[in-house]
């Protein structure tokens, strides 16, 4: 349960339940954190006292200097017990009860379970890459604020969702871990994919539960090998009316650290080891996965006639909000049992039944044996488990005990590598950004100031060395899903002389059309400056409507052309005349 077991972390990782009715009778939280517990009888008196224990009960005793387990059996306080620093030791059952009874604590007690975090390499469907989840051993009470990803120790990132945003290949010297953001003290334990092949791949745990099956320490760092793949072979078996079950692996494996759990009808059983045996009239289905990855799990089988069985066509789907997605599942069923119903649910706290809607859910049945659950306009709140579950005439059969198909839902945005404001010929990368790794045959469009750039299919998109002709505001886009882009974000590029970007350049622009104007202005003044023409000056007169009763101008020779201008007068009442009339030309 991948979106169960990674989505269900809790924020600030105290837990404090109020009220009686309601309350979760589990709590799963993280080894170094801490956790209150309510008291779990309805009507708690001074009389109660905390116990713990499964099969018996012991009262918890309290010294007065005690810092580990504290609590108080008060009414203001709802007499909770506060554990902080969790450790292994304190998974438990805890009641808050008058008496020693046992039946009891057993009915009202909380089961605290106390787990750390763990980096699960997944392998993908597509090519020889494999994924990272970002898990725990059972799910986490509340939800983080954010996963964090780190990458040879350094930060690479924060996202919401538990699923490493790349497939990834085999990198020996690159390890990764992962934190919920605010307590990354409490992260997990580096893993690095040494090796992928078609068939197999290779992990190193730097410690963690992992390693811990074959080892006495989880300190100690182990490296696995895994099959990509497992299904299970059926033979005689050498009694009569058995059947032999194998589980077999893409790969040989010899690795003294990997053993198989099986499953009947998707619940998990005592039963482990590579092979089993099971009558021929076996009920129910059966199934195998390697224990602590039961992520790689065969497909569910039949050994009799009287069996069902349910398999998904793809256990994880990571799609664009905004687009469609087919959620598949496949069945088998005894061909004397009529199913009634068919429908699906959505879980993330607790199972929601999905109705047909035209414009978000639709159902198709049209397959013999086969169920499609049809999303539309994807919202990042289908995030979730879907699960398929149908009803007979005598029971319905469920499957809340196994996964579903995880679902998340994510956009797409551009991320600027080392920064969006960078210096002209500097390295740049950019990077169309899911928070899941799309499949990894998908082709990207990339957008400059929204015209597609033809040159580059590739999530990346690298600009070495960037220029200021690269400046402006990129987007992306999946080839499959055109419609479907990321907000635009500007790349700016800084030159010697300053900052270049796409307003950078109009300012320039218009600078210079200033500069140009500003030039011609000044010839034509120094050359009407330097220039008298005495036969024009009538005209210039008529031009700047100055009424001849003001003006006294004779001709006269060039040596009385002073006296002839200290003879010309404007009226104070036609200056605004004067200046609305003339109008700035450029000498020719």
């Amino acid at each position: 349960m991948l979106l169960a077991e990674a989505g269900c972390l809790f924020l600030g990782f105290i837990l404090c339940l109020s009220g009686v009715q309601g309350k979760p009778n589990s709590i799963c939280a993280l080894k170094g954190s801490s956790v209150n517990l309510p008291c779990s009888d309805q009507h708690p008196t001074a009389r109660n006292s905390w116990y713990t224990g499964h099969w018996t009960v012991s009262k918890i005793m309290f010294s007065a200097d005690e810092t580990h387990v504290k609590y108080s059996m008060s009414a203001e306080s709802n007499f909770t017990l506060t554990i902080n620093n969790l450790t292994k030791r304190d998974a438990n059952l805890y009641c808050c009860i008058k008496t020693a009874d046992t039946s009891k604590c057993q009915q009202s007690g909380i089961h605290l379970q106390v787990t750390e975090l763990q980096v699960k390499v997944i392998p993908a469907t597509d090519g020889q890459t494999v994924t990272l989840m970002c898990s725990s051993s059972c799910p986490l009470t509340e939800k983080p604020a954010a996963y964090i990803w780190y990458k040879n120790r350094e930060f690479l990132y924060e996202d919401w969702s538990p699923w490493y945003q790349e497939l990834l290949s085999s990198e020996e010297a690159v390890t990764y871990s992962c934190a919920v953001k605010g307590y990354e003290d409490l992260r997990a334990p580096e893993v690095s994919v040494d090796s992928i092949t078609e068939t197999c791949f290779s992990v190193t745990y730097a410690k963690g539960r992992m390693c811990s099956s074959q080892q006495t320490s989880v300190d100690e760092s182990c490296s696995i090998t895994y099959p990509r793949e497992i299904h299970i072979q059926r033979t005689p078996a050498e009694h009569r009316g058995f059947i032999r079950l194998t589980c077999n692996s893409s790969c040989f494996l010899t690795d003294p650290l990997i053993s198989f759990v099986w499953y009947e009808n998707r619940k998990p059983t005592l039963k482990e080891g590579k092979q089993i045996q099971v009558p021929s009239s076996h009920p129910d289905s059966l199934s195998c996965a390697i224990k602590g990855l039961e992520d790689v799990r065969s497909a569910d089988v039949c050994v009799s006639d009287s069996c069902w069985s349910l398999n998904y066509v793809h256990s994880r789907i990571c799609a664009l909000e905004g687009s469609s997605v087919n959620i598949s599942s496949k069945y088998s069923r005894p061909d004397y049992e009529q199913i009634q119903s068919k429908c699906w649910y959505k879980v993330k706290r607790e199972a929601e039944q999905l109705t047909e809607d035209a414009d978000h859910v639709e159902y198709d049945d049209s397959m013999k044996n086969q169920h499609i659950l049809r999303l539309k306009k994807l919202k990042r709140d289908d995030s979730a488990e879907y699960r398929f579950t149908f009803t007979t005439e005598n029971e319905e059969v469920t499957q809340s005990d196994f996964p579903g198909v995880t679902l998340i839902v994510t956009e797409l945005r551009v991320k600027m590598s080392p920064s969006a404001v960078v210096t002209d010929g500097q390295r740049v990368t950019l990077t169309c950004s899911t928070s899941c790794p799309l499949t990894d045959n998908t082709n990207y469009i990339w957008y400059l100031n929204s015209r597609p750039l033809t040159l580059n299919q590739n999530k990346h998109l690298i600009l070495d060395p960037v220029s200021r002709e690269d400046a402006g505001s990129y987007s992306c886009a999946v080839k499959t899903n055109k419609d479907i882009s990321s907000a635009p974000k500007t790349l700016t590029v800084q030159s010697i002389t300053g900052t270049w970007t796409p307003a950078a350049a109009g300012v320039s622009a218009a600078l210079l059309l200033l500069i140009l104007l500003t030039v011609c202005w000044w010839i034509r003044k120094k050359r009407t400056s330097s220039q008298s023409p005495r036969g024009e000056i009538s005209d210039t007169v008529q031009q700047m409507n100055i009424d001849p009763m003001y003006v006294n101008i004779s001709a006269q020779s060039a040596d009385q052309d002073d006296h002839h201008y200290s003879r010309l007068h404007f009226s104070e009442n036609h200056t605004a005349d004067v200046y609305s009339t003339i109008e700035p030309l450029c000498a020719k």
